[in-house]
């Protein structure tokens, strides 16, 4: 009868490890799915920083959509696709200067664990703004 006991402990013992394992992979997971989603968003903002103001305003230079991949190292067919935005509105203010500003939002969406997963990141660009001190 002990030894049953101790059977059943143990056995309860490896269960709730194997499940803190997989929770805690799982955990691991998401937070680097979030993580490159975040580089995208990121890398096509600080992009878009560097147009010119001409660039900006044509609405045929910057695609309205985009499709980035991201595969785990050492894969190169197994990884999650990140599918994207970019809206270029005018800004929401009525100054005098609100024709030299735009809203940029980039929104970001992908599939993990059969949920829907989206990220957004909105900025302001200006006519007179970063591009003219780099070129």
């Amino acid at each position: 009868m002990e030894t049953m006991i101790a059977v059943c402990i143990a056995g309860l013992m490896f269960l709730t490890l194997y499940a803190g394992f997989s929770s805690g992979f799982a955990i691991l997971q998401l937070s680097r799915e979030n993580l490159r989603g975040t580089q995208i968003l990121q890398e096509k903002l600080e992009t878009i920083r560097l147009y010119s103001w001409d660039q900006l305003t044509n609405s045929s230079f910057i695609p309205g959509t985009f499709v980035e991949n991201f595969y785990p190292a050492g894969q190169t067919n197994v990884g999650i696709s990140y599918t994207g935005s970019v809206t270029i509105a005018s800004a929401p203010i009525s100054e005098t200067y609100s024709n030299d500003l735009r809203l940029v939002t980039v929104e970001l969406q992908w599939t993990s664990a059969k949920v829907l997963r989206r990220r957004d990141m909105t900025t302001f660009v200006s006519r007179y703004g970063l591009q003219n001190y780099i070129y």
